[in-house]
């Protein structure tokens, strides 16, 4: 029987959303590392299917294997599953195209589009301030894409197209998580994550007949050699274990409580960029990073003071910033 939600283990609620974000940022390095031999929907693919073991055992374990199987909102988790997995096959191309640690600041946008979505579609009311904050990271996240969309010759169209793609992707999760606000009032959290996981295994396998259409090297799928498949199999392990993590971490601690930890996959995105890949972050990158996470952060704490309580959606959402 699952153990009961707890707020007074801060400690452990830190340390579980602290790893599951490293570990995110570590799967994204081994999709990277494999971008040249395997295309984006066949990452997709192999992410999200050696992610269902991990979740179905957590699900056997914790006792929610029959809620996680009961979907009262099927509409509702294909529409997530739709955006989530569009989101992830964009990521993954920009991944190919731009560093770690730029991949993640654009990442950041998420939270900003989620206010605007939550004010269109949700009817939430957003005042000055939390209106303030979503213009100061917008502005960290053209900070971030200006070079990519100047007339710089020394920035290729390549990487102008993988900064638009990664753009592109944090639209689409904030749409993610105004359906995941929805889609608790009818499903579980298990069900949410086990239905997005199946979602995106099936719908990133269509990407296969997709590339024999049009053989190109950014669509057709190929039999990697077994170091590359050691990768892309790595990376749906740990990215199971990366989401399981988030989903637990919410046990012992509250979502405005651990949400700015969100923002460490930055630190952790730079460390591993240039331990693995020698990239190091422009001083561009990291001014307009931390005029994101500045933005981020001030939504935190003004929802936090309203009251509004994102706890319930939180765990079936990788944190921000994450290429999951």
């Amino acid at each position: 029987m699952a153990k009961p939600l707890t707020q007074n283990r801060p400690g452990r609620a830190i340390a579980l959303k602290t790893a599951a974000v490293f570990l995110f940022m570590v799967m994204a390095a081994l999709i990277k590392s494999a971008s040249d031999a395997v295309p984006p929907g066949q990452a997709v693919f192999f992410r999200s299917l050696f992610a269902m073991p991990i979740i179905w055992l957590w699900l056997w374990q914790s006792g929610h294997l029959h809620d996680g199987f009961k979907a009262n909102n099927i509409l509702g988790h294909v529409w997530r599953g739709l955006f989530g997995t569009t989101a992830m096959g964009l990521t993954f191309a920009g991944l190919a195209l731009l560093p770690l640690p730029e991949v993640t600041a654009i990442g950041y946008a998420t939270p900003m589009f989620t206010v605007l979505f939550a004010a269109m579609f949700l009817g939430e009311r957003v005042r000055l301030f939390r209106l303030s904050a979503v213009a100061l990271g917008l502005v960290g996240v053209m900070i971030v894409l200006a070079p990519r969309l100047s007339f710089d010759q020394s920035y290729s169209t390549a990487a102008t197209m993988g900064a638009l793609m990664v753009l592109g992707a944090s639209v689409l999760r904030a749409l993610v998580q105004i359906h995941v606000r929805r889609l608790v009032q009818t499903d579980s959290t298990s069900a949410i994550v086990f239905y997005f996981s199946l979602t995106a295994t099936v719908v990133s396998l269509l990407s296969l007949p997709v590339g024999w259409l049009f053989p190109t090297p950014s669509l057709a799928w190929t039999i990697p050699a077994p170091s590359v498949f050691a990768l892309i199999i790595g990376a749906g392990l740990i990215g199971g274990v990366a989401q399981i993590m988030v989903t637990s971490s919410y046990r012992f601690g509250t979502a405005s409580m651990l949400a700015p930890f969100d923002y460490s996959s930055m630190i952790f995105a730079t460390l591993i960029g240039w331990l693995v890949f020698s990239e190091v972050p422009t001083a561009t990158i990291l001014i307009g990073a931390a005029l994101v996470i500045a933005g981020g952060v001030l939504i935190i704490w003004r929802e936090r003071q309203l009251g509004l309580d994102r706890s319930k959606s939180k765990p079936s959402i990788a944190p921000a910033g994450t290429p999951n």
